[in-house]
């Protein structure tokens, strides 16, 4: 919503918006100019929002209810309200659309894809799921007056991707998720094949080999697909990948070409998968094997993806926006790579009781790959407790050395007697707003230890 917000206001309109608490982003929303409002209260809106009606658009997001005493009172006014989804189609259809899906790493993928095509100075607009660490934004803005490359995170949450436009598609997993949504496995299968559909005549699938695999021959026999991924069977693929404390090196190869000595500072085998599919788009639009390397080293990645904040011998600290399971997986055993013999500590926050509900045993076995996980309890978001869900039911299933759930107000008493090497904190609720908490205490246990105290 805020990549929107900032598109519009660039174009000249007049933007304002509501949130249900502030942030740093809406902080940063209202420094640029884009007033923010937190009460969902139709009494607290400008009244110029109503000098001419006929022209105001309300973009809307399902995260706000339909019961929001906001969204009734448009509703009651008349005034034109319309997805994000459906003005992302719009814009989608008047460019070329790059809509990167997945239900793991669209973010990442679709930023990278972006900053490899801004790095070698082509036309291109992106609209992005995550605050990129390059340009401290969502959103990209083509310069320049030749027809834009539009590069677009393609979220499957609501059948949001179903209203786009594509001329290219990226699809880099297709797991159980959104389950609230969907209802069953099957469902977001087939929404990920009605998304395959929406490919123009002539267009170009770029789908990692296991999420092909999910979707089966309806998409495989469709032409213009490339697959890709780490292991050698598929077409395009990654070769020599070393894992480094805070890097990743690896060879691209897709059986036409190879670029050897690739080197990625965002780690992760994930994201060394990720950067195979950017790099194939890269290639599809041209880019030199040098214009790569050099824009695939100076990407720096998105905030609270795989964000390292300190990286010392026996002192670590990572911040991730892992939610399901599989993306756990991907992060705790990348780091296991990374920092082999240290102590993983895990701090976990739940996001949404159903999906808490839905994949407990998923979760209780991918936090198992740490050595101690502490539990926090579920973020809610948009949804209402569920009895008999919650945090705890995750330990039995936990296998680590030390599990407990733990509140945040006694969160740094237990890590004090816990004594952590590697320190993760992950999850998609606020469990962010504990970061500069986290780096605050590490520096204190620091000089702490260095004064002998």
């Amino acid at each position: 919503m805020s990549a929107l917000a900032r598109w519009f206001k660039h174009k000249g309109y007049s933007v304002s918006g509501y949130d249900r608490t502030a942030s740093p982003l809406t902080d940063e929303l209202q420094n640029e100019g884009i007033p923010v409002m937190f009460e969902d209260d139709s009494c607290k809106l400008p009244s110029s929002l109503f000098e001419n009606k006929e022209a105001l658009l309300v973009v809307w997001t399902p995260a706000v209810p339909r019961d929001s005493k906001l969204y009734q009172f448009f509703e009651r006014e008349e005034i034109q309200i319309k997805k994000r989804s459906e003005v992302l189609g719009l814009l989608s259809s008047e460019n070329y659309t790059v809509a990167v899906a997945g239900t793991h790493g669209k973010t990442t993928t679709s930023s990278m894809i972006a900053h490899l095509l801004k790095s070698a100075n082509k036309p291109v607009t992106a609209f992005l799921g995550g605050i990129t660490q390059n340009y401290q934004s969502n959103l990209l803005i083509n310069s320049s007056k030749d027809k834009t490359i539009m590069v677009v995170e393609a979220d499957e949450f609501d059948r949001s991707f179903l209203r786009l436009n594509p001329e290219m598609e990226i699809i880099t997993s297709v797991d159980p998720d959104h389950l609230d949504i969907y209802g069953d496995e099957s469902s977001i299968v087939e929404g990920f094949r009605e998304f395959v559909g929406l490919l123009k005549k002539k267009g170009k699938l770029f789908i990692q080999d296991k999420a092909l695999q999910r979707l089966g021959e309806p998409v495989a026999d469709k032409k213009g697909i490339s697959t890709y991924g780490l292991r050698a069977s598929t077409g395009i693929h990654a070769d020599n990948v070393k894992a480094k404390p805070g890097s990743f090196v690896f060879d691209y190869l897709d059986g036409k070409m190879q670029i050897k000595g690739l080197e990625l500072f965002i780690p992760g085998f994930h994201n060394v998968e990720n950067a195979l599919a950017a790099i194939a788009v890269a290639l599809h639009f041209e880019l030199t094997e040098e214009q790569i390397k050099t824009g695939l080293a100076s990407f720096r990645g998105v905030k609270r993806r795989f964000e390292i904040h300190l990286n010392e011998s026996s002192k670590v600290y990572v911040d991730d926006y892992a939610h399901h399971p599989e993306e756990i997986r991907a992060c705790l055993s990348s780091i296991r790579a990374m920092y082999p013999g240290l102590k993983l500590t895990v701090i976990f926050q739940p996001h949404l009781f159903t999906r808490t509900r839905d994949f407990a045993t998923g979760f209780s076995e991918s936090l198992s790959l740490a050595d101690q996980v502490l539990l926090l309890d579920i973020y809610p978001a948009r949804e209402l407790p569920i009895p008999g869900v919650n945090s705890e039911m995750l330990l039995e299933g936990i296998q680590a050395d030390t599990k407990m759930a733990v509140a945040k107000e006694k969160l740094f008493e237990v890590l004090e007697s816990l004594q952590p090497e590697v320190l993760v904190t992950m999850g998609a609720g606020d469990i962010d707003r504990l970061v500069p908490k986290v780096k605050m205490w590490i520096s204190e246990m620091s000089n702490s230890t260095e004064q002998g105290v």
